[in-house]
């Protein structure tokens, strides 16, 4: 784990990020904030290419808690079989779609404890659609902001919710609205698990990672 980087070093990172890509976008494809919901729950141990795949279609013919049900579990399954947990994330589905209907009048709720209330839908999942769609400065820490966080030293933790911590604690608040998706799309495309592209990193020369790839 790297040192905490200091809020100067910090700026400079994120000045960076938002030269290169001012408006970053999340991967995953949805038309409202409904199917955000679902892409997000669904692409849990699975990849956001992957889920996009699947859902290209199911969304389509499904794009309210209603439609969903009407579906049926049958066939919101055969539509996410190629993904992985597809049997389970499909009784996800259908539950959560039931409890909209039921409790929130199909309508989803903008609470992160409310979105959390739904079956598959965990603090990350909530913070993924807090930041999407309302565009409230929600830190949704994966495997990607993780490493990214600890190599670098930006936001170091020992897990999910400390450097969740970290990054609100640290990152100034005028870049705290892109934060994560900066963060994944270095962690995806750039400072990768096995091989991080530490040649051609923006932030190489302020990233305290002691196993440069050079």
């Amino acid at each position: 784990m790297a040192k905490q980087l200091d809020y100067h070093t910090i700026r400079e990172i994120f000045s960076r990020f938002q030269a290169a890509e001012p408006e970053p976008k999340g991967e995953l494809e949805h038309v409202n904030v409904y199917t955000l919901v679902v892409a997000v729950a669904l692409s849990a141990q699975a990849t956001d290419a992957g889920v996009n795949k699947a859902t290209r279609a199911l969304f389509k013919i499904a794009d309210t808690p209603q439609k969903m049900l009407d579906l049926g579990i049958d066939g919101v399954t055969d539509h996410i079989k190629t993904i992985g947990l597809f049997r389970q994330k499909a009784k996800n589905v259908i539950k959560l779609s039931q409890i909209l209907v039921d409790d929130y009048g199909g309508e989803v709720p903008n609470s992160r404890a409310a979105l959390q209330s739904l079956p598959g839908v965990g603090r990350k999942t909530a913070n993924v659609v807090l930041n999407m769609w309302w565009h409230q400065p929600a830190q949704a820490v994966d495997t990607h902001i993780f490493r990214v966080g600890n190599r670098s030293g930006i936001a170091p933790g020992k897990d999910v919710d400390a450097v969740e911590r970290a990054v609100e604690d640290n990152i100034p608040a005028d870049f705290q609205q892109h934060a994560h998706h900066w963060l994944i799309l270095h962690g995806r495309y750039h400072c990768k698990a096995r091989k991080p592209l530490c040649g051609t990193c923006l932030i190489r020369d302020l990233c305290q990672y002691e196993d440069k790839n050079l």
